[in-house]
């Protein structure tokens, strides 16, 4: 009888940097999660620690999975689509209900610029990563959330319904903890926050496959409207 061959080499056979990267990883999320509890900075540091530590998780490859299910999401999968660059000069010359104006009017009332992810797209979990952060703002205007702590955390329950995003289940968790030890009278809001969210993300079409910036012009009820969207109102 010839002996059974191991399926995997054992762990001393392995490259010492790529047995130890995934514990790297997990810790540098764990330290971003602590930091998260106490950090009354507003630093956005810890949350893209957090999130470059969940790319290669099985929680976002099962997000893929889902995606790559659902014929329209496969498909920005399989493109790859890549947006040109927006100038928010020039977008406030749209109509004035069109989601190029009402976009451009919100990042400028707020100081923002348009947003570029420094990522290198190679893998489907790094290109959906890469997706919703520079389309973060204009969700945000699809689904009525703001840009408060808790209009920021019901805009991550829309986002863990309509496909999983792992980052978005720890920011809630980090939300629920905060604020039940550190600020209790918040919890029925940030509550009903993540109810409206993850209630909407479910019954609306997936956001994370539209084309925004080819269709600036249409006006944001329509986008609503055509995306069985009803905006929330926190």
């Amino acid at each position: 009888m010839q002996p059974v061959q191991p399926l995997n080499r054992p762990l001393s056979a392995r490259p010492f940097g790529t047995a130890l990267q995934p514990v790297v990883q997990t810790l540098k999320g764990i330290k971003a999660f602590a930091t998260l509890l106490f950090d009354e900075s507003g630093s956005l540091e810890p949350v893209w620690e957090l999130s470059s530590s969940l790319l290669d998780s099985p929680a976002f490859h099962l997000s893929i999975a889902a995606l790559k299910a659902t014929p329209e999401t496969a498909g920005i999968l399989s493109e790859r689509y890549m947006a040109p660059p927006h100038y928010l000069d020039e977008l406030l010359h749209y109509p004035q209900n069109s989601l190029g104006s009402v976009y451009a009017s919100h990042m400028k009332r707020l100081g923002f610029e348009p947003f570029e992810p420094a990522m290198a797209i190679d893998s489907d979990t790094h290109y959906i990563e890469y997706r919703w952060q520079k389309t973060h703002d204009i969700w945000h205007i699809i689904t009525g959330f703001d840009t408060s702590e808790i209009g920021e955390i019901g805009l991550q329950a829309f986002y863990l319904a309509q496909f999983q995003l792992p980052l978005s289940s720890l920011l809630i968790a980090n939300a629920l903890i905060a604020t039940t030890v550190l600020q209790p009278e918040g919890l029925n809001p940030l509550l009903n926050a993540i109810a409206q969210g993850y209630q909407t993300g479910k019954v609306a079409k997936p956001l994370i496959a539209q084309k925004w910036e080819t269709a600036w012009e249409k006006p944001v009820d329509q986008w609503r409207e055509e995306l069985n969207v009803q905006p929330v109102h926190v």
